[in-house]
């Protein structure tokens, strides 16, 4: 593992640059201890130098409680790529999300928005990088004008979130601690981008990326480093060190509450507390508590098996609800405990006609609302949630959950009660009804109705569910194949149009309010596996993709525009309980099961993790809504 002191600044003398006139005093924050020993050899300076003038603090209420610093936590990840778990969990932005999923400041120590248009951040004064540089208007200045406006850096221009009707931001910087980002029209969804789970970086660490800009670096300096590098030319080599999600550049400062110290490729990767985070507890202890996080590549199959025999402190990561029967059974025997939180999504898994098929003879049938109402109505969700998840699933479309206020019961249950009869006769109207020697129906061109769905095969619940679905549907005359294949290419393949059917989680936020950004009710991303290229055509403004050309797509699109230009609350409800009804109506995509539970491994002796959270990618950063910087380990 590198050594702390080779990941931070290295001389007393730079520290004292950065200093500013008015600081906290040593008496107000107690120092780590595992961090004492380099203060006292003058390679750290004391903690209250270290934070910023006003840190962020996190007030602990019961049942959590200040903890104790120290220790290791141990987790496991299924592939090396998942390092970046430590970007997710970490979940340090600009403006987080806090566990009311409300928007609010955290690198910021303020922000305003005037009018939906402009949107004004004060930085806290004396902040610092990992590295002990100071973090300041000019790490955004740097990102816009040298990164975002390099043509050689961003060849496809600056990045579509931060484009309203093609239209980009003006930028400024009125001092060193405000940046100010307005637009002409308004912009809704760019404080969610911002608290996001991938987050939209809006910064980089400036000094630090300069030495890899042909703008500011030493050309022979800058020579060398691509040659060394291998790279084929100066951009290159930027954009590979500048990856603050992938978490994995050791030498690239960050300002999240740990510091990866591995390179990949690597079996056993281990991320160190930053000194220079900007959060503490009531009591003046600085955060995180943990020194040390430590992450084991395993095989994904085995994950469970080895959570259940004690090898991690804290494991959700390729473990799902099949695993609940088996992780209790062992909690006694290896120390843990198996907590059950409610995911959030729309749909824990739902199905996802192509209507973008290439295919002419599926698109017209994937483009057949009767068609998808079919397939809805011949799922038996019952028989799936008590099979699968003990009858603790909600057997609904892909739609708001319960707890969101937008919901009503109708957009759960239309088109989606168990009711084959109807099925099939929607099958016969549409002139399906013809059927081979096996009793699978025959498509208009002759061909057997077999549906391939295709699949990124990562866990056994798919495979579980769609064996069961292709039960229910074969007595409908259709047939069902899975096919696993890599993420990657399966989503390739759906963006081509080459798959008429994929599976994946519903909408990312089941929780959704009408202030929410409805863009996921629309074709407006190739991630919209329903209509990837309708999705492409709204994100490359008619560069490729196809243009959308079924009304009711059109209705969607035409309603997200609108709300994308109100901030009236009740019009924005309306707005959104149209787009629902729409997507009730149209069974756009086939929700099978949501509200399932997660199970969470954890540590008897981690404390402050929630016994009952709410598990979900964006918003959520699956835990770290829930401050993970504030678990500790009981000695």
């Amino acid at each position: 593992m590198m050594p702390l002191n080779r990941i931070l600044l290295p001389s007393l003398l730079a520290f004292a640059l950065l200093l500013p006139a008015a600081r906290a005093q040593p008496g107000d924050y107690k120092e780590t201890p595992s961090l004492a020993a380099m203060v006292s050899a003058g390679k750290l300076p004391p903690v209250a130098l270290r934070l910023p003038e006003k840190p962020l603090v996190m007030p602990l209420q019961a049942p959590r409680e200040a903890g104790q610093s120290g220790g290791d936590l141990r987790t496991m990840i299924g592939r090396s790529r998942d390092i970046r778990l430590l970007s997710v969990i970490g979940y340090t932005r600009l403006v987080i999300y806090n566990e009311q999923f409300e928007i609010i400041p955290d690198l910021a120590e303020s922000y305003t928005v005037e009018d939906g248009r402009t949107f004004t951040f004060r930085l806290r004064p004396g902040h610092k990088w990992s590295d002990g540089q100071a973090f300041t208007a000019e790490d955004f200045r740097y990102y816009w004008e040298d990164v975002a406006n390099n043509r050689e850096l961003s060849p496809s221009g600056i990045p579509v979130d931060l484009m309203v009707d093609g239209e980009p931001p003006q930028v400024s910087f009125p001092d060193a601690l405000t940046v100010r980002y307005s637009w002409t029209r308004r912009n809704p969804h760019f404080l969610a981008r911002l608290a996001g789970t991938a987050p939209l970086y809006i910064y980089r660490p400036a000094h630090y990326m300069k030495k890899y800009h042909v703008k500011y670096a030493d050309p022979a300096a800058l020579k060398r480093e691509i040659e060394t590098s291998k790279r084929r030319n100066w951009a290159a080599l930027h954009n590979k060190i500048d990856n603050m999600y992938e978490a994995e550049n050791p030498d690239l400062p960050t300002l999240d509450p740990w510091v990866i110290t591995t390179r990949p490729p690597a079996v056993r990767f281990v991320a160190v507390r930053n000194p220079f985070f900007h959060r503490v507890d009531q009591t003046g202890q600085q955060l995180p508590y943990l020194d040390r996080l430590v992450f084991s590549l395993a095989d994904s199959k085995l994950i469970p098996a080895k959570a259940g025999a004690g090898e991690a402190d804290l494991q959700f990561r390729n473990i799902s609800f099949n695993n609940f029967t088996f992780l209790k059974e062992n909690e006694k025997r290896s120390g843990y405990r198996t907590l059950l939180w409610r995911t959030a999504k729309g749909s824990h898994f739902a199905l996802f006609p192509n209507l973008n098929s290439n295919d002419p003879g599926w698109r017209q049938l994937m483009r057949d609302p009767r068609f998808r109402h079919a397939l809805s109505l011949g799922i038996d969700r019952q028989a799936i949630n008590e099979s699968l998840f003990f009858g603790l699933g909600i057997e609904a479309n892909n739609t708001v959950l319960p707890d969101s206020p937008l919901f009503r019961p109708e957009y759960q249950t239309t088109n989606a009660t168990f009711d084959p009869a109807a099925a099939n006769r929607l099958l016969d109207q549409i002139g399906l009804a013809r059927r081979d020697s096996s009793g699978i129906r025959l498509m208009p061109d002759g061909r057997p109705l077999e549906i391939i769905v295709e699949t990124a095969g990562e866990d056994t619940e798919q495979t579980d569910i769609l064996e069961l679905i292709g039960e229910n549907w074969a007595k409908i005359g259709v047939k069902l194949f899975s096919k696993p294949s890599q993420r990657d290419i399966v989503r390739n393949r759906i963006f081509a149009g080459e798959a008429i059917m994929s599976v994946w989680t519903g909408l990312e936020n089941g929780l959704a309010n009408a202030g929410t950004n409805p863009e996921e009710l629309a074709p407006t991303s190739q991630y919209g596996l329903q209509w990837p290229k309708w999705g492409q055509w709204h994100e490359t403004r008619g560069q490729s993709g196809e243009p959308i050309d079924l009304p009711a797509a059109q209705e969607l699109y035409k309603l997200y525009d609108a709300w994308m230009s109100t901030s009236n609350r009740d019009e924005q409800a309306r707005i959104w309980h149209r787009m629902l009804q729409i997507h009730a109506e149209q069974t756009f995509t086939i929700g099978v099961i949501s509200g399932v539970f997660q199970p969470i491994v954890v540590s008897k002796r981690l404390v402050n993790i929630p016994k009952e959270g709410v598990f979900n990618w964006d918003p959520g950063a699956f835990i770290g809504i829930y401050r993970p910087e504030s678990f500790w380990l009981r000695q």
